[in-house]
């Protein structure tokens, strides 16, 4: 069975904030608004729960830096050790300060790329995937907040024109 939905376009960031505020108190549940830019506070408005990227990027920097403590150990204490600049190749702890640029350059490659796979996943972008905005416009200068239809379409309607849409739809999806 198809859901419906109520598009209501707006032209003005200000607007479609004090729109969201108010279809929010009246009690109905948006699902989803385009943006054709980042909007502050739009998250908060909406009520959505704030992100926990944040941890997974802490992890992916702590594996990181465990994978170039146990590579630099391996490959230049236990496999092939050197004398180099005289620093005695038998300990890892004494050769430390000289690894600390290494630990610090893997440990941000791994934050940064391992952190840049997980948002395309967790957005579900990948490569030749289709757009999924409902109207070209909303990349340009409108916004678009899309609410599925529960109950007395007027109202909803209604409701949506005093928050100052321009334009409101009804869509099957």
């Amino acid at each position: 069975m198809a859901s419906k939905v109520i598009q209501a376009y707006y032209d003005d960031d200000d607007v479609l904030m004090h729109a969201v505020k108010k279809v929010k108190a009246a009690r109905h549940h948006i699902e989803e608004v385009y943006c054709p830019f980042p909007v502050h506070g739009l998250d908060k408005a909406m009520g959505l729960a704030p992100t926990r990227i944040a941890i997974t990027s802490f992890m992916y920097g702590c594996l990181g830096l465990t994978v170039a403590i146990v590579m630099m150990n391996y490959i230049m204490i236990q496999d092939w050790p050197q004398d180099i600049g005289g620093k005695p190749s038998f300990s890892y702890i004494e050769n430390m300060p000289a690894f600390v640029p290494v630990m610090f350059e893997m440990t941000v490659f791994f934050a940064a790329h391992l952190m840049v796979i997980t948002f395309y996943l967790r957005s579900r972008l990948w490569p030749f995937k289709k757009a999924e905005n409902p109207d070209p416009r909303s990349t340009d200068d409108h916004f678009i907040m899309e609410i599925e239809l529960h109950g007395d379409e007027a109202a909803l309607t209604d409701l949506l024109r005093e928050t100052g849409a321009v334009e409101i739809n009804r869509v099957e999806k």
